[in-house]
C-alpha cells in the first residue's frame, strides 16, 4: 500500500517526495478529479493525500467520492504555509458519513 500526493504547490510536494512519498501538481478543478480518478484506480494507492486549498477548490466532489469508495483512503493534509481548518472538515465529513456530529 503506497501514499499519493495531490498538491497545488511544488514545495509540499518535493517535501513529500523526500519522505518516499511520490505525487504531482495540479491547478485546475479539472486536473484536480482527473489526478483523484487516476490515483483511486491505482490498486496499490491506500492513501490519497490533497492539500487543503485543493480541497477547497471540489470539496462536494472529494466528500462524494469519500463516501463512494472504500479504498483509497482521500486525507486532507495542510500545505507548507500550515494554514488550515482540518478539525472542521473532520467534523463535517463524520457527520455527512454517518450522521454524528462532533
Amino acid at each position: 500500500m503506497r501514499f499519493h500526493l495531490i498538491s497545488d504547490n511544488t514545495d509540499t510536494l518535493v517535501g513529500m517526495r523526500l519522505a518516499g512519498i511520490p505525487g504531482e501538481i495540479v491547478a485546475t478543478l479539472e486536473e484536480l478529479k482527473g489526478a483523484i480518478d487516476k490515483a483511486i484506480q491505482d490498486e496499490e494507492i491506500g492513501v490519497i493525500l490533497v492539500t487543503n486549498k485543493l480541497v477547497d477548490l471540489c470539496r462536494s466532489y472529494i466528500y462524494e467520492t469519500k463516501l463512494k469508495i472504500a479504498k483509497p483512503l482521500i486525507v486532507e493534509v495542510p500545505d507548507r504555509y500550515g494554514n488550515s481548518n482540518l478539525k472542521n472538515s473532520i467534523a463535517k465529513y463524520i457527520k455527512d458519513a454517518i450522521g454524528v456530529s462532533i
